[in-house]
């Protein structure tokens, strides 16, 4: 219809507005501070979906990033291949093995589309590196519309015991309210959505974060005998009986496309839209009013040919060799909690690539 066209065109032009009008604004982290980000992907579907969001987490950026990817065999040989041929500079990737964290989350019944690997966010203060203090954390259906170092810098907004940095759900599911007899997990208010996660790591250790979930866990599948959203129904437990762990994020860090959303509540008011989720199994299909501007916005990056995601971050001195011009990515296989400090045995996708070494492989949109 062409009412929803104009509305279409009038977000976008918001969003193009929104985002450069920050150009004169002071930055939003220190021009070379690394940015940490986790997604946990495995399998065909779950690799084309991260592809899409890592480009355009590539595209908006200003800093190094380092990626830490919870992947099965069949993802790591996906994403190890597409980074290597990309090599895109000051990018940094580990792969942590998923397959080794099934045992730590397999004693939950889980009826979410994720499956097992929809739980595996609960045990990132035990799977990444001891000496990693915070880390983005983001579900694979995820696409950004702003420099994802806006969000880090919201670590510095945390006060007390302020742990987690979560958007509200913008859905009625844990009111318990969309059908006759639905009994959701229990929330405060409407809950909080996972799809988006800053998780201050240090702090989560200190306070024993894995007796945490796991007591509460075990404690509310007594009486609910498993999840319906996977990691998204425990961490909401933990939050109802600790509600000072969140510091809760605005609407537009999390703009959530499901089936019973009430996102348009969300950027009706707000024209800057920052991150968009697809969390529907129906996924592009979904029903929202503006979903064709949604849907170009992911097909534009869906599309991208990532070699054009190859600009160097001037001024930033590479972690591998200060003095290289030729030093792109480093990608490892990471021990499941081991120490950056330590070094392990590379495995077949461990590389350093370099211009000199390695040709343009294709086109890997």
């Amino acid at each position: 219809m062409e009412e929803g066209t104009g509305d279409s065109e009038n977000l976008r032009a918001g969003i193009v507005a929104g985002n450069s009008s920050e150009c004169g604004q002071q930055p939003a982290v220190e021009k070379c501070e690394t940015i940490h980000v986790a997604i946990v992907c495995a399998g065909y579907n779950a690799s084309r979906d991260v592809v899409t969001l890592v480009k355009s987490v590539l595209f908006h950026r200003r800093n190094p990033l380092h990626f830490h990817l919870i992947a099965d065999s069949i993802a790591e040989q996906i994403l190890a291949t597409l980074f290597q041929t990309w090599m895109v500079p000051a990018v940094r990737v580990d792969f942590y093995n998923a397959d080794e964290l099934k045992s730590e989350v397999s004693w939950i019944p889980n009826k979410h589309y994720s499956g097992i690997y929809g739980l595996m966010k609960l045990v990132l203060t035990k799977t990444l590196p001891a000496n990693l203090e915070r880390v983005i954390v983001l579900d694979t259906d995820i696409t950004f519309a702003t420099d994802i170092a806006e969000l880090w810098a919201v670590f510095h907004k945390f006060k007390g015991q302020q742990v987690l940095g979560l958007v509200e759900n913008q859905s009625d599911w844990y009111l318990g309210n969309l059908w006759k007899n639905h009994r959701p997990w229990p929330a405060l208010g409407r809950g909080y959505n996972t799809g988006v996660i800053l998780l201050l790591l240090d702090k989560l250790r200190k306070m024993k974060w894995e007796q945490m979930w796991r007591l509460t866990a075990e404690r509310e599948l007594m009486g609910m005998l498993s999840t319906s959203l996977a990691d998204q129904d425990i961490f909401n437990a933990v939050i109802k009986q600790n509600p000072f762990l969140v510091y809760q994020l605005p609407c537009f860090w999390n703009v959530q496309l499901s089936d019973h959303t009430r996102s348009e509540q969300c950027y009706r008011d707000v024209s800057d839209l920052k991150v968009i989720h697809w969390n529907s199994p129906k996924k592009l299909r979904v029903k929202n009013k503006h979903v064709e501007f949604f849907r170009n916005l992911y097909l534009t990056f869906l599309e991208y040919d990532g070699n054009l995601l190859r600009r160097e971050l001037f001024g930033c001195p590479s972690e591998a060799d200060v003095n290289s011009e030729n030093f792109f990515l480093t990608l490892n296989r990471r021990p499941l909690g081991q120490n950056p400090g330590h070094t392990s045995k590379p495995s077949e996708s461990s590389a350093i690539i370099s211009r000199s070494s390695e040709g343009n492989l294709g086109h890997h949109p």
